[in-house]
């Protein structure tokens, strides 16, 4: 068994989620401490900064003036948060064998063997003294698949381990994680995988919040409750041709626009975007091989009372948040990821031809070693 620390700041760009487990990689996994450290608005005023700015990136260590002051910020985030963690949650650092480190996605274009997360893995070592893995997703992608989503194997792994400890689910389920992107883990009733970026989790929602409300999400679906959907601004949305494609998939976060919103009030666009993301993820079940009979909802989305509501109407299959299960909601994509890093370590697949399209099972991340 490894002690490792997974790192997540996610699409939606609110901060960094931290927690402990301890994993053999592959179907052992106790779950430690979680924590999350917040990012400023100036923090978050950077990172948009350094998004606007990634469209006429063309290689992977490219690194303009003002991204790279977001990944030193990015990094030095990282590191104020994993001192936070150790003294909260008094964890001696000596017991930690493995960080991993997924740093900030600015860019996602895997059709152009092309992803960008910043953060500097060799400096995070440095400055905590543990070995580090980072750059999770680049060997993924050129080796030809979509390098997203990388979660699911750690999902298996609850799954199975559930199973073991004869807690019963009703295969197949899926576990659908509502980030700034959302995606979908499809486990059928053999067991095997399939998974895939669904559309847009909170990210339109968010960045319709920081434009018009100068805040960062729509706390509680409070705003979106409020309003009513444009069925034709929702027809336009879902034209995109993303949701005609057979998964294995993937998105950038800038995939889609407001564009279709921009002339409804704050309440109408926000119940909009809310019905969306719902419509987004049930444009998936044609393409599963068997009906799910249960969903597992995730990340922030899970906190959203509108949007958990509309999945209810938009899918079939019973709605389970994962908190009902003993599992984190909030932290699970950093629990994944410190998984992931023993996997790397171990040299173990961490995507799979059914979960990211790449030609067969592919190992990845980069080792940082602590140079003091």
């Amino acid at each position: 068994m490894f002690r490792a620390i997974g790192l997540m700041s996610g699409t939606s760009m609110d901060g960094v989620d931290l927690a402990l487990i301890d994993t053999d990689g592959r179907d052992k996994v106790i779950q430690g401490p979680a924590s999350f450290l917040a990012y400023s608005d100036e923090d978050r005023t950077l990172l948009r900064q350094a998004l606007s700015l990634t469209r006429d990136l063309t290689r992977a260590n490219e690194r303009p003036a003002i991204i790279a002051k977001a990944e030193q910020m990015i990094t030095s985030r990282h590191h104020q948060a994993l001192e936070s963690f150790f003294a909260e949650f008094g964890l001696d650092r000596k017991s930690i064998e493995l960080i991993g480190f997924h740093g900030q996605t600015i860019l996602h274009r895997p059709e152009n063997k092309l992803t960008i997360q910043i953060g500097d893995g060799q400096a995070l070592a440095n400055h905590i003294g543990i070995k580090v893995i980072y750059d999770f997703r680049s060997a993924d992608v050129a080796a030809g698949g979509q390098g997203a989503p990388l979660v699911p194997v750690y999902h298996q792994a609850l799954v199975k381990q559930a199973l073991a400890d004869r807690r019963e689910f009703d295969l197949p389920i899926g576990v659908l994680n509502l980030g700034g992107v959302g995606n979908l883990t499809y486990l059928s009733s053999t067991g095997s995988l399939l998974s895939c970026d669904t559309g847009p989790g909170n990210a339109l929602i968010d960045d319709l919040m920081t434009e018009r409300r100068n805040l960062p999400f729509d706390k509680d679906g409070a705003l979106a409750a409020q309003g009513k959907v444009d069925q034709q601004a929702l027809a336009q949305l879902m034209a995109h041709d993303y949701f005609t494609k057979r998964p294995p998939k993937s998105l950038d976060r800038n995939a889609f626009n407001r564009q279709s919103v921009a002339h409804l009030s704050d309440a109408d666009a926000a119940a909009t975007l809310t019905a969306f993301t719902a419509a987004s993820v049930a444009a998936l079940w044609r393409f599963l091989p068997e009906p799910v009979n249960q969903i597992i909802v995730c990340g922030g989305g899970a906190r959203n009372p509108t949007l958990l509501q509309a999945l209810r109407i938009a899918l079939p299959g019973n709605i389970t948040l994962a908190d009902e299960l003993g599992w984190s909601g909030d932290a699970m994509e950093a629990q994944a990821f410190a998984y992931l890093a023993v996997r790397s370590h171990l040299g173990l697949p961490l995507s799979f031809p059914m979960t990211t399209g790449v030609p067969a099972p592919q190992t990845g991340g980069r080792l940082a070693e602590p140079l003091n």
